[in-house]
């Protein structure tokens, strides 16, 4: 598809209407990583910044695909979600972003949008590459709105505007669900990857294997999704700040955790997890990994700009899928 991204006249008015006739755009910059909403900066001729989230068709690179249709982690993006989940966020005492204005009514562009403090450019991942004792006090932060996170119990799990709304299916067992995501990835991948496909019967296999060792649960917490170092902003006070947390959910918090091993690798341990059930993390571990060979091969068939890296993360977790069986 043909992208028209954001232009200085295209928030004009959404600038002199939240900021006064006396301000005006000095810049605007789309910021990259994002690949379900735009993100840009807006910079002001006073010298402030804000930063502004639209979710429109053209922001959004990932093409649809088959899903499991209570999976709680499909189409984890959209205004509703931010807003419930920014609240649910700020009452566990998890700082983000503060919210300064939502348009949900098309006011300024024909999409949802949201103004939210900007609270700078520096990623922990950058921190904890480049000066991993600078990263030590936000990690234990981190560590500590993490277990506010994971110990904010509900009865249900689900995306919290379906709880809300009384739209969250507790049919099944959070790790069926699980178990039907990987084995879509699965039959996704084995007809794009001969090695995968060879595998497939054993992959599938393995995959009822560890379901098998996992016991029945009821009570869930809040889980980011998909929280990675590059989805914590540092403040220049210091402070960790969580964004891109439109998947939120009443989850296992296993689910977070296989996915923070993966991406916290060695820093891990500073996060100090809660207690865990090391046979359902272990479920969940595989499922990402199958997770993370498809995703990829599928938006790479896009115009996503980084279709390399995204090609080469594929070919990484395609290793480590075939590596067990």
């Amino acid at each position: 598809m043909t992208r028209a991204f954001l232009q200085p006249d295209d928030v004009r008015d959404l600038v002199a209407e939240q900021f006064g006739v006396g301000r005006r755009l000095a810049a605007l910059d789309r910021l990259t990583g994002g690949s379900k909403k735009g993100v840009y900066r807006l910079g002001l001729d006073d010298g402030t910044t804000v930063i502004l989230y639209v979710w429109a068709a053209g922001e959004n690179y990932w093409p649809p695909s088959p899903t499991v249709p209570d999976d709680p982690f499909t189409d984890a993006s959209g205004a509703e979600l931010f807003v419930a989940n920014h609240s649910a966020l700020t009452a566990a005492g998890v700082r983000t972003p503060r919210l300064l204005m939502l348009d949900r009514d098309s006011r300024y562009l024909d999409a949802d949008v949201a103004l939210v403090e900007d609270v700078g450019a520096v990623k922990l991942e950058a921190l904890m590459e480049h000066d991993p004792a600078a990263a030590a006090v936000p990690l234990s932060m981190l560590g500590d709105a993490l277990r506010r996170m994971h110990t904010t119990l509900g009865p249900k799990y689900g995306k919290l505007a379906a709880i809300t709304r009384g739209e969250a299916s507790q049919i099944r067992r959070t790790e069926d669900i699980i178990v039907d995501r990987a084995l879509g990835h699965l039959d996704a991948v084995a007809t794009r990857d001969a090695r995968v496909g060879e595998a497939r019967d054993r992959i599938a296999g393995h995959v009822r294997h560890l379901r098998g060792t996992v016991g029945a649960r009821e009570t869930y917490g809040l889980v980011h999704g998909e929280l990675g170092p590059d989805h914590v902003l540092i403040t220049p006070a210091g402070e960790p700040v969580m964004i891109d947390f439109e998947g939120l959910t009443y989850f296992d918090v296993e689910w977070e955790h296989a996915w923070l091993q993966m991406r916290f690798g060695d820093a891990y341990p500073a996060l100090r997890p809660v207690d865990l059930d090391p046979h359902r993390l272990e479920l969940y571990r595989y499922a990402q990994v199958l997770s993370l060979i498809e995703g990829p091969l599928r938006i790479a068939d896009t115009d996503f700009p980084d279709r390399q890296w995204m090609l080469e993360l594929a070919e990484w977790n395609i290793t480590k899928a075939l590596a067990v069986v």
